[in-house]
């Protein structure tokens, strides 16, 4: 489904390389982990599968599709495919829970109307019933920033799966959370991997996040793949190797 090859990313004029010739496949179903110390690359290399970041160099094929080489509006099309989960939630805070949610359609709804922010019935229905699978219904008529931070992630997930994706990048989904509303985000990414069939990309901090969620599990270390396999192959030597001979593990 998705393909990365010798992807390579390096921020000028300071010329650091945040990604180097990174290559590795996923198939349609997997949850992916992606692990690593901070500034070790999780962030660039999801924000380069939609080319939120330029890549500098390499592809990235997404069922087939050169996605490097998409002019504006294959681009768009592409990202209808691409779900988008953000630590920081990125929700506009003076709008309401249902408006969040429905701007997960605005690659297919007439830009026009959603400036003025009229949407189909059939969007308005699919946006309450998204809320209502994630567990906040009662919360549509809320502005975004009177719910809790779990709240909040969860209109993120809403949002996102309002695209139909095939595939969700979860950038650090639970890094400002605690553990058990950690937990709680990461049950909703797992019960949308296995009942419909989305690929999930997840990068994450935790290794017991990874045990306990994820299929596989990818480390970056200064931008390069130290690993790739079953999280329970993690052992000690392979810890020191992703975080560090001086890295303390915990679960």
């Amino acid at each position: 489904m998705l393909k990365i090859q010798n992807l390579t990313k390096v921020y000028m004029p300071a010329n650091v390389r945040a990604l180097e010739d990174v290559t590795f496949d996923v198939p349609k179903g997997q949850f992916l982990a992606v692990i690593g110390l901070s500034g070790s690359g999780k962030s660039t290399l999801l924000r380069c599968i939609n080319r939120l970041v330029e890549p500098t160099s390499g592809k990235i094929f997404l069922d087939g599709q050169d996605v490097t080489v998409a002019n504006a509006e294959e681009l768009r099309r592409v990202r209808r495919k691409i779900g988008m989960v953000f630590q920081h939630f990125n929700l506009v805070h003076r709008s309401s829970v249902l408006t969040n949610v429905l701007a997960g359609r605005l690659g297919y709804t007439n830009p026009a109307w959603s400036l003025i922010n009229r949407f189909p019935k059939a969007d308005i229905e699919k946006a309450r019933y998204q809320l209502e699978r994630v567990g906040i219904g009662d919360k549509t008529h809320q502005r975004a920033d009177a719910l809790s931070g779990g709240q909040q992630q969860r209109v993120g997930i809403a949002r996102a799966l309002m695209q139909d994706p095939e595939i969700i990048l979860a950038d650090e989904p639970v890094a400002s959370l605690d553990p058990v509303l950690a937990h709680s985000i990461m049950q909703y990414l797992e019960k949308i991997n296995a009942e419909d069939g989305v690929t999930v990309i997840c990068s994450l901090h935790f290794l017991d996040l990874v045990h306990r969620y994820a299929h596989r599990a990818i480390a970056l270390n200064a931008g390069r793949v130290v690993f790739d396999g079953l999280p329970k192959e993690i052992d000690d030597e392979r810890f020191k190797e992703i975080y560090g001979q001086e890295a303390e593990r915990v679960g």
